[in-house]
C-alpha cells in the first residue's frame, strides 16, 4: 500500500476523497515530478515536486476530489494567492506565493492541484528544538515582526482576514536541520522518458533511498536510543533525531544486505555520537543563530475577504478570540488576538489557553473563564445577546462555571516562565495589547510593528490603510462545527 495511504487511511482514498501519489507521478503534461511526501491535512495532501520548466523543487498542494466543500475551498484559496501574488510582486511582503494551479484528474475524480514556494519547517517544529520550554526572545521579536509584517501586509492592502493563525500556519524559509532537508532526502528526479519506472527501483542503488517503511524507521530509532544510553546520553528528542540520521549514514556505508546490525556497527556510531557532542548546548545555539527567521504566513484556506457578510466558525480553538467563542461579529482584529497567543507560546513553550471539557460548550466555557481569570471581566458591550451568549452567562453576565483564580499575566512570566522584570514589563504590555476584549481596541498590525518590545521605530513598515474592522451588520451562523 501506498505509504501516504497509510498516513491517511485508506478510507479516505475513494472518489470524492484525496487523489492516490507515488513518488515519480508526473502532473500537469509532466511538468511536475513527485519527488517525497511533504504532509497532509484533512482537506489536501502536500508533496514535493520538481518543475521540469522552471528547474526547481516546489510544493504540490493536491486538494480532495469532487466534494463541493474541498473543491470550493481550494479555488477560494487560488484566488486569494493569485491577488497576493499580484500585490506583492517583489516578494516581500512575508506571505506565501503561489506559483501555478492546475485540475488534474485522477481514478477518484478531479483534483484542485496548488504549486506553492517550497518553504521550510513551520513554528511548532522550532519549538521543539527548544524541548517545549520556549525559544531566546531576540527570536520570537524576529519572527513577530515578519508575522505583523504579513498581516499588514493582507489586512491593510488586501482586506483579507487570515482567520487560523497558528504556529503551524507558519513557515520558516528553510529547514532547520539541513540534514532533513526535503530536498536531500528527495529521490533522484524521473526524466519524462522514464514514465511509468519505479522511483524506488532508479534510487536504490544511489543511496537516496527514503521509502522505508515505518517500521523500518521505528527500528533504527530504537536502535539509536539503546545506543545513547549505552554511552550515557540522554534520550531526549535532538538526540534521536541525530541517532537517527547517523544510523542512516552509518547504514549507507556499512550495513549491506539487510544484515543485522552487529556490535562493531553500535561502536562506530557510539564513537560518532560522542564526536557530535549531542548535548552540547553551544553547539545548538550556533546552529539556531545562523537560521533565517524571515517566516511567511502560509495555509490561506479558510481566508475571508472584508466585508464579511456571513459569521462562521474560525480558528483553532486555543488560538480563538472571545467574539469568535461568543458568536459575535469578527474582523481583521481576531488575526491580531491569535499573534498574541502564538507570542506567547513562542516565547514559554506553553499554550496561553488551553481550553478543556467534554464537549466544544465545556471548552467554551472553559476558555472565556481562562480569559477571563487572566484579563478581567469580559465587557458586556462585546456580548452579543443571543442563544450562545445565553447558553454562557448568568441573568448578573456572569461566566457560567468560571470561577477567578487571581493569577496575572505578568506574575505568570515573572514566576513560572523566570522572565527579568524587564523583559517581563514589556512583553506583558505587548500582549495586553493584543489580547484586549473589544476587538476595535487591539493594535493593527502596524501599531504592533511599532511597540517598543519589538524596539519600535528601528523597523519602519509603510502602513497600509486599514479596512473596517468590525461587520456589525453581518448575519450569524451558529457554531456547531468549531475548528478545533
Amino acid at each position: 500500500m501506498d505509504r501516504s495511504k497509510r498516513e491517511e487511511g485508506s478510507a479516505s482514498y475513494v472518489h470524492g476523497g484525496y487523489h492516490p501519489v507515488n513518488r515519480g507521478d508526473l502532473l500537469n503534461e509532466e511538468r511536475y515530478v513527485v519527488q517525497s511526501k511533504l504532509g497532509w491535512g484533512g482537506f489536501s495532501t502536500v508533496w514535493l515536486a520538481w518543475d521540469t520548466q522552471l528547474n526547481k523543487y516546489v510544493a504540490l498542494k493536491i486538494s480532495k476530489s469532487n466534494d463541493s466543500c474541498y473543491t470550493k475551498m481550494a479555488l477560494r484559496e487560488i484566488q486569494t494567492l493569485k491577488a497576493i501574488a499580484q500585490a506583492d510582486p517583489e516578494d516581500k511582503e512575508c506571505v506565501v506565493k503561489l506559483l501555478d494551479d492546475f485540475i488534474h484528474a485522477g481514478p477518484h475524480g478531479n483534483h484542485v492541484c496548488l504549486v506553492l514556494e517550497l518553504l521550510g519547517d513551520n513554528l511548532r517544529t522550532l519549538l521543539k528544538h527548544y524541548s517545549g520550554k520556549g525559544i531566546p526572545l531576540h527570536m520570537v521579536k524576529e519572527i513577530c515582526f515578519h508575522i505583523l509584517r504579513g498581516l499588514d501586509f493582507l489586512h491593510g492592502k488586501l482586506s483579507i482576514v487570515h482567520t487560523d493563525l497558528k504556529p503551524e500556519n507558519i513557515l520558516l524559509p528553510s529547514t532547520i536541520d539541513p540534514e532533513k532537508d526535503p530536498k536531500k532526502l528527495a529521490v533522484p528526479l524521473i526524466p519524462s522518458s522514464n514514465k511509468g519506472k519505479s522511483p524506488i527501483a532508479t534510487s536504490s542503488s544511489s543511496g537516496s533511498n527514503i521509502c522505508k517503511t515505518g517500521n523500518q524507521q521505528m527500528g533504527l530509532k530504537q536502535k539509536g536510543k539503546l545506543v545513547a544510553q549505552d554511552c550515557g546520553i540522554a534520550a531526549n528528542d535532538d538526540v534521536e533525531e541525530k541517532l537517527g540520521l547517523e544510523a542512516r549514514a552509518v547504514q549507507r556505508k556499512t550495513w549491506s544486505n539487510k544484515k543485522i546490525l552487529s556490535g562493531a556497527w553500535e561502536e562506530n556510531l557510539a564513537q560518532k555520537i560522542r564526536e557530535l557532542s549531542i548535548n552540547n548546548l553551544p553547539e545548538k545555539q550556533s546552529t539556531m543563530a545562523s537560521l533565517d527567521l524571515k517566516c511567511k504566513i502560509a495555509d490561506l484556506g479558510n481566508a475571508l475577504h472584508l466585508p464579511i457578510k456571513l459569521i462562521v466558525p474560525i480558528q483553532t480553538f486555543r488560538y480563538k478570540c472571545p467574539e469568535t467563542l461568543m458568536g459575535s461579529p469578527f474582523s481583521t482584529p481576531a488575526d491580531m488576538w491569535s499573534v498574541g497567543c502564538i507570542a506567547f507560546e513562542l516565547a514559554t513553550g506553553d499554550f496561553l489557553f488551553n481550553p478543556q471539557g467534554e464537549n466544544d460548550q465545556e471548552r467554551v466555557v472553559n476558555h472565556l473563564g481562562l480569559m477571563m481569570e487572566l484579563l478581567g471581566v469580559i465587557p458586556k458591550r462585546i456580548d452579543p445577546g443571543g442563544k450562545v451568549s445565553k447558553d454562557l452567562f448568568d441573568k448578573k453576565a456572569n461566566l457560567k462555571g468560571c470561577r477567578n483564580c487571581g493569577r496575572t499575566l505578568i506574575n505568570m512570566l515573572r514566576d513560572k516562565f523566570g522572565f527579568a522584570k524587564r523583559d517581563a514589563d514589556y512583553f506583558r504590555d505587548f500582549l495586553i495589547a493584543l489580547l484586549h476584549f473589544v476587538p476595535e481596541k487591539r493594535p493593527t498590525a502596524m501599531q504592533a510593528i511599532l511597540h517598543p518590545w519589538l524596539d519600535g521605530g528601528l523597523r519602519l513598515l509603510q502602513p497600509s490603510s486599514s479596512p473596517p474592522q468590525t461587520q456589525q451588520n453581518a448575519e450569524v451562523i451558529p457554531e456547531d462545527n468549531t475548528t478545533v
